[in-house]
Parts: structure tokens; sequence; C-alpha cells
């Protein structure tokens, strides 16, 4: 457990690198990738050739007898929810950066973005249970108070329990928004959280996983622990066929959440702890965008 004055270092060292992130590499990459709620009516002008007749006021043009144009703006301002998995798998890692830590800078430099953008957030972690409901709201000091949230609560024993973070983020939001879900997603039956989510929000998927994750070592026996269950199993790692079977179901599981968030018209990444993550949310902004 992190003492204050190591959760307050370090919750200033994630805000000097997301406003660094946020203000030279995603200035507007966020704001073209994420669409507001339409067009809202903001004035009215003189009509000009080439403005669209549909666009017409009549009441305004027969008061003045002139045509006038109604002028729309996009209505940008959006709510940007980061759901956090906070199981016991997410406290493993095999670099010097563990799961858990990388899922809190991602998140720190997402909440930063959406602020500098003015738009609105909050998050949600979870575990077994929600842990914490923090509403969305703009302004810096709401977003230190989440990344503080983060880096305080550790990693909780238990499966993961997708459905109530999930019905809890429903239940939150009435309007369309943008939900990051941040998860090592090791289990299993999110298919229909993350379908009804979809369907009213823009739902991206952020995978995270460590290289013991895909690949075993060969040391020999080695005794495995599954942190979501507790349950214990001894490896022959110095078997080809045990490390290839290993990494088979790595893969197989991999294809399993592609699928579910294929379905489910949601995106999703994939983020491995150590490797660099601004390059793939860069991309991601980009092609969003386009």
């Amino acid at each position: 457990m992190l003492t204050t004055e190591e959760i307050l270092k370090k919750v200033r060292a994630l805000e000097i690198k997301s406003k660094r992130l946020t203000n030279h590499m995603f200035t507007g990459e966020y704001h073209s990738a994420f669409k507001g709620q339409g067009m809202s009516y903001k004035e009215v002008r003189e009509y000009q050739p080439g403005d669209d007749v549909r666009f017409i006021d009549w009441n305004v043009s027969a008061r003045y007898a002139h045509p006038y144009v109604k002028v729309f703006e996009e209505e940008r301002e959006l709510s940007v929810f980061l759901l956090i998995d906070n199981s016991a798998s997410m406290s493993f890692g095999s670099h010097l950066q563990r799961k858990k830590d990388l899922v809190t800078e991602i998140g720190a430099v997402l909440a930063f973005s959406a602020v500098n953008n003015q738009d609105k957030v909050g998050a949600i972690l979870f575990g077994d249970k929600v842990e914490k409901l923090v509403v969305p709201k703009k302004g810096k000091q709401h977003t230190l108070y989440i990344v503080r949230e983060m880096l305080s609560r550790d990693a909780v024993s238990g499966k993961t329990n997708y459905a109530d973070a999930f019905r809890m983020f429903n239940n939150s939001n009435r309007r369309r928004s943008i939900c990051f879900l941040i998860s090592d997603f090791l289990g299993t039956g999110f298919e229909e959280a993350v379908r009804v989510a979809a369907r009213k929000h823009d739902v991206i998927g952020i995978k995270i996983y460590d290289a013991l994750d895909m690949k075993l070592p060969d040391v020999g026996l080695m005794e495995v622990t599954d942190m979501e269950t507790g349950g214990k199993r001894l490896l022959d790692t110095s078997s080809a066929l045990v490390r290839y079977e290993y990494e088979q179901d790595f893969h197989r599981h991999n294809n399993y959440v592609k699928d579910v968030f294929k379905k489910a018209g949601a995106d999703l990444l994939h983020m491995r702890a150590g490797d660099d993550y601004v390059k793939v949310l860069q991309k991601f902004f980009i092609n969003r965008s386009r």
C-alpha cells in the first residue's frame, strides 16, 4: 500500500507526463476522434449565395423582408467514462511495470485529454464488485482526484465482475458517452455487458497484457497461480509442448475477446506492459478521425 506522500508524488509525475502528451502529441487528434451530440442552433445571419435553402429562417426573413439562414454549431461537450479493472490479476507484472501501473498511466492520459477538450470525465473502478464511482465533471482538480483514486486502491481478489460495472455505467449515463474499458480481460462472460453498452454508447476496450501472459520462459518446473480464482498448477516449462499450448491458449482467448467487441460494434486496442502505449493511442485517434 502506498503512503499518502508516495501517492501525491506519483500523481504529480503522472500529471506532468499526461499534460506533456496531451499538449504535444494528442492536440486535435482526440478532438477529431470523437464526435459530439450533434448540431445545436447558434444564431441567424443574412442569406449568402450558396447557402442551403433548407436552413432559411422564414419567420426572421419575413420580419426583415430579407432572407436569413440559421447557423448551427457542433455540440462538442462529451462525457468520457473510464471503466478500470482493479481485480487481482492487474497487480501482476514481469517487467518494471505492472499491468495496474500501465492502466493508471493510460487512464491519466485519457482523462487529461478529455478535460483539455472541455469534456467531462468520470470513472468506475471495479473488481468482483464496483469499488468506486466518480461522477463525470470537468476540471484539472477533478482529473487529479480520479488519478489519486486509481493509484491509492490496491488490486482486489476475486473474479472480474464486468456486468456490475457496465450496469452502473449505463444507469449513470442517460446521454451517449465515450466509454474506455481498460482490463486484461482474463475472464469470460462479458459479451452481453459489452453488447448492451455499445448499443447506446461509444465503447472502446483496451486490453492490457504482460509478456508472461503470452509466453512461458524455459525454467523447468514452475508453480503458477490464477490470481482471479486462487487456483494453483504446476507446469513443466522445459517442455516445448507445454510452452506451445500455453501460447495457443493466450491467442485463443485473445481471439475470443476480439470477437466479443467486433460483434458488439465496439473498438478494441491491445497494449503490452513495458511497450509504448502512446503510439497505440495516437494511431487510434488518427484512424478514428478519418
